[in-house]
């Protein structure tokens, strides 16, 4: 049996250009299944989101936030 593991990851969301954006781009990643915590910075013009690899992927949740307007990439942490 194959156990539930909370990931977190880091996207890159170069497109947010407004103060509003972040409210739109966390509704959109709360909305994935899995989405446990989603935190959204206009400053960084990031999201770290936390998530249930067994309910969602990287993949889905950039498809969550390119959906609403907002293409995202995944930041690669420094792993060797």
């Amino acid at each position: 049996m194959y156990w539930a593991k909370p990931q977190t990851i880091t996207l890159d969301l170069p497109t947010m250009n407004c103060a509003m954006c972040p409210i739109t781009v966390k509704k959109a990643l709360k909305r994935v299944d899995g989405v446990a915590k989603a935190e959204v910075s206009y400053e960084h013009k990031q999201a770290v989101v936390t998530f249930e690899d067994t309910q969602t992927s990287a993949e889905k949740l950039i498809e969550a936030t390119t959906n609403a307007g907002y293409s995202s990439t995944l930041v690669e942490t420094g792993k060797p």
